[in-house]
């Protein structure tokens, strides 16, 4: 079917280190995809040895755009210079506006055991980029699981699975995020704005993406940045009687100038200037 959308590019992550040594895969911003407007950057925390993430992320600065951290595994501690505290459990969400400027931390409570999960950074307009901060902050009980079909559960954190609706709102971008299980055999096709940038990223098994005739099978660590059409079409490619996990992540583009520099995203050189100059100045 010509409305549904087809696999564009195959991104694969790379490893990388963040915060105080905490281990990554990452497949953008990378040499093959530096960003995905409105979607600035994804990374995939997973580890069992306590050595590759006890450092966490020490406080941090953000200015101009969301952070969305979603737990599979672990926990983990936020704080910021606001007085702002929460503990993340596995199946919890955080999103995370920051706005004209916040100093954040993000530290494992715990010393071993599994620690999962991911973290998803989403471009802010220019007329929301120096907003108060703000967080929308769930726990797992809150994250609705919709099952659309046989064989197939998908936690909905953002987004509409038939009349299963996320609990992040965000009209800027009007996002959908879905976690996405398909057991072996099981296919799942999800509708989309059709002007909405869209991408899908498999942790666990395999997925086939597009009609079934000419569907692109993607594997763990692949990201598959998704062409334009009204549908989503994926079908579980794994071998054997492994389950397959994906998460399905899509937005309306921004269409504006980004100007980047570590962990500030504003539209302009000079706004960068600018949140570099506020920060060291005390002013977030």
């Amino acid at each position: 079917m010509e409305d549904t959308r087809s696999v564009r590019k195959v991104i694969p992550s790379i490893e990388t280190l963040e915060g105080a040594g905490f281990l990554v895969h990452r497949p953008f911003p990378t040499s093959a995809l530096d960003h995905f407007d409105p979607f600035l950057l994804l990374d995939e925390f997973r580890s069992d040895d306590a050595g590759d993430y006890i450092g966490g992320f020490p406080n941090h600065p953000h200015r101009g755009f969301e952070t969305v951290t979603y737990m599979l595994a672990g926990r983990m501690r936020h704080g910021d210079n606001q007085g702002n505290s929460g503990l993340l459990s596995p199946g919890s969400v955080q999103w995370m506006t920051a706005g004209r400027g916040i100093v954040h931390s993000e530290m494992p409570e715990q010393q071993e055991g599994r620690m999962r999960g991911f973290q998803l950074w989403i471009n802010l307009p220019a007329r929301d980029k120096m907003t108060e901060p703000k967080y929308q902050e769930f726990a797992p009980g809150k994250i609705a699981v919709a099952t659309p079909g046989e064989g197939v559960s998908v936690k909905v954190i953002a987004g509409q699975v038939g009349d299963v609706t996320g609990p992040i709102q965000q009209p800027a971008t009007d996002p959908t995020y879905l976690d996405i299980e398909l057991q072996p055999g099981a296919r799942f096709t999800h509708t989309l704005p059709a002007d909405h940038s869209a991408f899908l990223y498999v942790y666990e098994g395999a997925v086939g993406v597009g009609d079934a005739a000419a569907a692109k099978t993607i594997g763990v660590h692949e990201l598959a940045v998704l062409g334009a059409g009204t549908e989503v079409s994926l079908d579980a490619r794994a071998e054997g009687q492994v389950v397959s996990r994906a998460i399905l992540v899509a937005g309306r583009p921004l269409r504006e100038p980004v100007a980047k520099y570590g962990p500030f995203v504003m539209n302009t050189q000079a706004e960068i200037i600018q949140a570099i100059e506020d920060f060291q100045s005390g002013r977030f």
